[in-house]
């Protein structure tokens, strides 16, 4: 039963009922329900968005989102698969086909290089499992640049393996004087003293001291670059392009017996020694180039030398003497 409310009527001196207008009623009724569909569609949203309810359309994304995951896991295993074998096919070409073609290696650096600059896989950021996608997405491309280089590498050493008869015949195998008209090894490869400052200074190359007129050889196929006394210190000297990176210098000539871009053979007679330039007494000086770094000539006298003789040129160019240039 509803509750009757009064008031006091001070006029009459009494009290007397309070009676709702029924507009006011009406208007009581429609905000109580407004406000209880407002709550029931609130209640509605929260429910429709928690785990304990799903539609099935939920349902299937939800297995299409671990079914994409099961794939990623299992593409990134076969990744690993595919860098083992890659890893293999590199170390053999670095250490077996090029070191056979006596052909620089690729670094690391340069196979394994990332790609800098603009962000590649800002498209693919943003999303719950977008560090499982970008990662695997880094890994292809690495994989891809490295599978790019490696046959570019194999295609190198195709090449090599055609030409090898030519390459062979370019690389510097020989003494540019022989031994029976060499009067000593004077100077090798490393830090020697000056002959005229008496100060330690680095020696590019190793001095044969010979008789003047002694025959100088070629030690590989190639073509005179120059020949000439326009170099600071070497005097007349000449200048060997062998090809495949391989340069060979001859110093302090008496006399040339080759020009500029003439071909020669190894074991051709270039020009004869002599003490031209800066120089203490007649020599040959001898530098070996690959790549446009100077090399030590030593590990390269393979083509007309016993084991005893290298042995023996050996001891005699480590020892840190005074060079003749």
């Amino acid at each position: 039963m509803a509750k009757v409310k009064y008031y006091y009527d001070s006029e009459n001196l009494a009290y007397r009922k309070i009676k709702t207008k029924k507009r006011t009623k009406f208007g009581y009724a429609a905000l109580f329900l407004l406000a209880s569909a407002l709550f029931g569609f609130l209640s509605f949203v929260v429910l429709l968005n928690t785990p304990f309810f799903e539609t099935p359309k939920d349902r299937l994304l939800t297995r299409e989102i671990d079914n994409f995951k099961l794939q990623y896991a299992i593409l990134n295993k076969k990744m690993d698969q595919v860098e083992e074998v890659l890893a293999n096919v590199e170390d053999r070409d670095n250490h077996i086909y090029r070191t056979y073609f006596n052909t620089a290696p690729i670094s690391e650096e340069q196979r394994k290089a990332g790609f800098g600059g603009v962000n590649r896989y800002q498209e693919l950021e943003g999303y719950d499992n977008s560090e499982l996608v970008v990662s695997t997405s880094k890994r292809m491309d690495v994989i891809a640049k490295e599978l790019v280089i490696q046959s570019k590498s194999l295609d190198e050493v195709l090449k090599l393996a055609k030409e090898k008869n030519k390459l062979l015949a370019a690389i510097p195998a020989i003494q540019p004087v022989k031994n029976e008209q060499m009067r000593q090894m004077a100077s090798g490869f490393g830090y020697r003293t000056d002959p005229f400052t008496k100060v330690r200074k680095f020696h590019e190359g190793m001095d044969f001291s010979a008789k003047t007129g002694t025959p100088i050889y070629a030690t590989g196929d190639g073509v005179v670059a120059r020949a000439d006394n326009t170099a600071s210190g070497y005097g007349n000297h000449i200048v060997i392009r062998h090809g495949y990176g391989y340069e060979t210098l001859y110093g302090h000539l008496s006399r040339y017996n080759c020009r500029a871009g003439q071909s020669v053979k190894r074991g051709d007679v270039i020009g004869y020694v002599g003490s031209t330039g800066r120089s203490e007494a007649p020599h040959l000086h001898y530098e070996v180039h690959k790549g446009g770094e100077v090399v030590n000539p030593l590990n390269y006298y393979y083509g007309n030398i016993s084991a005893a003789e290298y042995v023996a040129i050996s001891k005699l160019a480590n020892q840190e003497n005074q060079s003749l240039d």
